[in-house]
This record gives C-alpha cells, structure tokens and sequence, in this order.
C-alpha cells in the first residue's frame, strides 16, 4: 500500500509541473509580471525565432543611430523567460543618448566598429567609460543612466540582451525637453538658463 502511495505521488507531481513557457497573448494588456499566455494549441516555432537582427536599422535620424528591438512585443517567445535582445546600429558620430532601462540589467556586444560606452553609479555619480572594440563585452547594470557613442570613422554595430523581456527605455533628454513641462520649472530644476531649454526644446519637440 505504501509502494502504491509514493508510486501515486511520484506521477501526481511529474504530470504537475510548471509550465515549459508561456507565449505572450500580445492582444492583452501587459503588466510587471509580462503578458498572458497564449494557448499552447496556437503556438507555433516562429514564435521562438527572430529574424529582424540581420538587417541595419535606419540611421539617418537626429541621433544618427537606429535600435531593432527583440523584446516581447516583437517576440512573444520571451514572455516570462526574464530575456531579450536588440541590435544597435551607430552611423559616425551616431549617439544613444544617456537612458535608463528601469526593468533591466543590459550586456553589450560589439559585432562591428568601435563604441565609447558608459554608465553613472546612482551612490556616488562616479562614471565608468570605456572604448570597446569589435569582440568587446560591457555590462550596464539595472536602472543606471548610460550612453553609447560611435568613436569610430566606420558605422557600428552591436548586439544587446537584456535581463528582462521588456526592459523599458528612458531617454533623459527626451524625459526633459521633449514633453509640456513648462520652461521655467525646467529652468529651476536642471539650472539651464531660459534659452538653452528653449532650444532643446525646440530640437526635441517640447511645448511649454
């Protein structure tokens, strides 16, 4: 009788398990924990594959730079799997502004050129910079302000993953001067002088 008990709970347990994945229901909305799951019936293998990393994104924009992303919303695979990726492409002289990703820590891998790139620590401002060349690994931990800037005369390109299938993105000078905050609270809150804001602002396309 007790062989039967343990033979029973030894089935019960293995037929219980977690589940292997679980496909994002993208037409839902997403929350912290990510999105819903698909039903395991209408998944299918290309919701693990991503083929948009191959190609250059488009550079020809104010920051000379271009992001293809592989997060959730582009690739239901991730959902809950705590990863994605994205390619970053930098014409000469091309910048990603400085940003935080509030959901995730990011490893950067550079495929082509070579990328100034650094990060803020949050207790005591201090900035750690490095120029990193084709092979080059930098890791940018979770919330911290960074940057990275093509030193090179070639284009650039690196392969980002992230610890979080939908890292989110801030960019700082955008947070600032591309919204309706008004000019004068700027003005006190960042001690730029009233035509300096106005000019980003006018750059980035802020009111106010």
């Amino acid at each position: 009788m007790l062989l039967f008990v343990c033979l029973f709970a030894l089935l019960f347990s293995s037929s219980s398990h977690a589940a292997d994945f679980c496909v994002a229901k993208l037409k839902g909305a997403g929350n912290p924990a990510g999105y819903a799951c698909r039903m395991p019936s209408k998944v299918t293998v290309d919701d693990f594959v991503f083929t948009g990393l191959g190609v250059a994104g488009n550079t020809t924009n104010i920051i000379s730079a271009a992001v293809t992303p592989a997060f959730v919303q582009q690739f239901p695979g991730v959902n809950g799997l705590g990863l994605s990726m994205a390619r970053l492409d930098l014409a000469p002289a091309g910048v990603i502004p400085m940003h935080t990703h509030p959901g995730a820590s990011e490893v950067l891998f550079v495929v082509q050129g070579k990328i100034t790139a650094g990060f803020i620590s949050s207790l005591a401002n201090t900035v750690y910079v490095k120029t990193l060349k084709k092979g080059d690994v930098m890791v940018f931990p979770r919330g911290l302000l960074h940057f990275q800037i093509n030193d090179g005369e070639i284009n650039a390109v690196a392969v980002v993953s992230f610890s979080d299938p939908d890292p989110g993105l801030q960019i700082t000078d955008f947070a600032f001067f591309a919204n309706n905050l008004s000019s004068e609270l700027l003005e006190k809150s960042t001690f730029l002088d009233d035509a300096q804001v106005k000019k980003l602002k006018k750059v980035l396309g802020g009111t106010g």
